[in-house]
């Protein structure tokens, strides 16, 4: 049977991401459009390619082994840059061939100068530069020793923040604007294989919440080699930040950072995360003046993409209006009640951007002062665009699947192609609004079922949210997650997911819900929509309720089964941050506060205080070398429920990190899930 080989199509296609577009590029001119690809639905080796004409064709090919997985361009998108292997390789997208570039060591993100005729790269922590042509390769800054980068983004940055990139070229070509991460302040962990004990542990610089970051000082850098410091602000005036229980007013976190035409533009962050300053720097002698000054008595978020520039120096900076997060354009605010998500980029002063109505779709829109704000997307779904002169790459998922689409001055001009496999089972989702908070739920019930409403006999509840903040999965898109939860409602189980208070769309307040308390909100909404759900669906079998999850949602999923097991029966929890001490600084401190000045709130929100509560079946299941949650969090809360005799069973993933991609494991740990749970519950 087709659903029987499902588990094994989920691991093999790497959850129906192969064969997907991404990374897309419009020229200025609009003319051409660069993205990559991996070869099909099933060979993960990527490939860089090129949309012009109305036609598809491969700039460069994979590899027997790998292929381009990103790359960049200069202003012109003519010159293209990327590593294949550790190694720097140059093409242009006027036909030639993929030239490889002698480099003095392995390159991590090349990127060519707007005029392309220089491309930098990191290696060894170095920030260097060659010319396109192969010559005049050299340091533009050296490590001053092991634990400094020039180039590179900090963990906090790359993992929390959102910002991968570590160094921005000027417009004209001729200087940089670089970030030195110093690590040394930040306490070290191992991580060890005990499956080869032959190895040496793998240390890592994890800045835990309460513990320093790592320090990062920004510096002019010229192609002829000139250093100017970047006069940062150390910290905010005390008397213009919001006071609380913590303040730390120190400017620990470059969030965002950029060079237009503008001149160069950075975002800084307090400790505490409840002011935000945009500087301009001025580029000859490294001060800065304030652009713009943000607080918040809980915390200030930044758009992705923003602040930008429009041609004629508009600025475009992020912002709350109400409970909506929202962006201003010049003195142009986006519309009433329209939750603004990211900003996409500018063409001259027209400016686009995504944000939601309804929290279950995301839509492009437009401003320019003449038409004003403009939808450009129309049916349900999960819309993002890339843009370049009149050209518009649509990159919709929506309930039939994902598309692209190439829009050119106003009307669809051409579709790139989307390789994905179509999963064996086809998600049919009933989406529902519920309760009194109008919780977004999904419900999943078996194809095969007989009638929604007092069909035959009861199925028992499968709960399957993320539910954390930063990501939503009841949306009104086909995705991985839709499929395999529509294969547990095949199985035999009603499978209920909902995205509940601190997950994002849903405006300010519904965000700063679980500030002090990152559980019992989000579980409460899970109940009330359990509940819900089954007073609208008498086939909810209310004594057979399971809830299965991973990362934040593998931490909810263990803390129903300690704390309400009179309501959840059975659980799997996977990669669970049982201990919120030993998560990180940002995410961590912007919820709960510092935990030497708020210890109240980890306890609250931590798991390994109430582990002798578990009464019910609980597996526990953590990639041993996961260096996002680390294995310490469920092997700490393992250690509880042992000294509180409590049974439960843990599953150990060799070799794992945060995100399971050996084909087996992934395949077979869907199939214990499901075991697990068909014994516990009775599916």
């Amino acid at each position: 049977m087709e659903i029987n080989a499902f588990p094994r199509q989920f691991a093999r296609t790497r959850r129906f991401t192969l064969g997907a577009p991404s990374r897309f590029t419009v020229s200025p001119d609009g003319e051409r459009v660069l993205f990559v690809r991996s070869v099909s639905g099933t060979d993960p080796r990527g490939s860089l390619r090129l949309y012009e004409n109305g036609e598809e064709r491969v700039l460069a090919g994979p590899t027997a082994s790998a292929g381009p997985a990103a790359y960049a361009v200069d202003r012109e998108a003519h010159v293209v840059a990327y590593a294949l292997d550790g190694a720097l390789q140059v093409v242009t997208t006027d036909g030639g061939v993929p030239r490889h570039i002698p480099t003095a060591g392995p390159v991590t993100d090349p990127r060519p100068s707007p005029d392309g005729t220089l491309i930098a790269y990191v290696t060894g922590g170095a920030l260097r530069v060659v010319r396109t042509d192969g010559a005049q390769d050299r340091p533009l800054a050296e490590p001053e020793d092991a634990e400094v980068t020039y180039g590179l983004a900090d963990h906090v940055a790359a993992e929390s923040i959102g910002r991968s990139r570590g160094y921005w070229w000027s417009p004209d070509s001729d200087a940089l604007l670089v970030a030195r991460v110093d690590t040394s302040p930040v306490a070290r962990r191992h991580i060890g294989d005990p499956a080869n004990p032959a190895l040496p542990p793998r240390s890592i610089r994890y800045p835990a919440a309460g513990t320093a970051n790592a320090e990062t000082s920004l510096h002019l850098i010229s192609v002829g080699g000139g250093h100017t410091p970047v006069r940062l602000p150390h910290a905010a005036r005390e008397g213009d930040a919001p006071s609380g229980a913590w303040n730390d007013l120190t400017f620990e976190y470059v969030v965002t950072a950029d060079w237009d035409s503008a001149g160069p533009v950075v975002s800084l962050q307090t400790r505490d995360q409840r002011t935000m300053w945009i500087i301009a720097v001025d580029p000859a002698t490294g001060g800065f003046s304030l652009l713009s000054r943000q607080t918040d008595e809980r915390w200030v978020e930044c758009r992705p993409g923003a602040p930008l520039h429009t041609a004629s120096g508009t600025p475009v900076v992020p912002g709350v209006r109400g409970d909506a997060r929202t962006i201003r354009i010049g003195n142009a605010f986006a519309p009433d009640g329209l939750h603004v998500r990211a900003v996409l980029g500018a063409v001259g002063e027209r400016v686009f951007f995504t944000a939601s109505e309804d929290p279950t779709e995301v839509h492009v829109w437009s401003y320019e002062p003449e038409s004003g704000f403009v939808r450009l997307t129309d049916g349900p779904g999960v819309h993002s665009a890339a843009v370049g002169g009149d050209t518009v790459v649509l990159d919709s998922r929506t309930p039939d699947g994902h598309t692209v689409t190439v829009v050119r001055g106003g009307k669809p001009a051409g579709r790139i192609a989307v390789l994905t496999e179509e999963p064996l089972v086809t998600p049919r989702p009933v989406h529902l609004v519920l309760g009194e908070r109008e919780l977004r739920v999904r419900l999943h019930l078996p194809s095969w079922y007989e009638g929604h409403e007092g069909g035959s006999g009861k199925l028992p509840v499968l709960l399957s949210p993320y539910a954390g903040p930063g990501l939503q999965v009841v949306t009104r898109a086909r995705t991985w997650h839709t499929a395999v939860c529509q294969w547990y409602a095949e199985q035999g189980f009603a499978v209920l997911v909902t995205d509940g208070r601190g997950t994002p769309g849903r405006g300010v307040a519904w965000q700063r819900a679980i500030v002090g308390d990152r559980l019992t909100p989000v579980l409460e909404d899970q109940i009330d929509a359990l509940h819900a759900a089954a007073e609208r669906y008498d086939v909810l079998d209310l004594e057979r309720v399971g809830i299965r999850g991973w990362s934040f949602s593998g931490y909810l999923a263990a803390g129903a089964v300690l704390h309400r097991p009179d309501i959840f029966h059975a659980a799997v929890a996977g990669a669970p941050p049982t201990d919120r001490r030993l998560y990180d600084t940002y995410w961590e401190e912007r919820y709960l506060g510092h935990p030497d000045v708020q210890p109240d709130n980890y306890e609250r929100s931590s798991l390994l205080p109430h582990a002798g509560k578990l009464t019910r079946p609980l597996m526990l299941v953590h990639g041993l070398a996961d260096d996002n949650v680390l294995p310490v969090h469920t092997l700490r809360l393992s250690a509880a429920l042992l000294a509180a005799g409590r049974p439960h069973t843990v599953l150990p993933l060799s070799g794992a990190g945060h995100q399971v991609s050996q084909e087996e494991v992934a395949e077979n740990l869907l199939l214990l899930e499901l075991n697990f749970l068909r014994k516990n519950l009775g599916a």
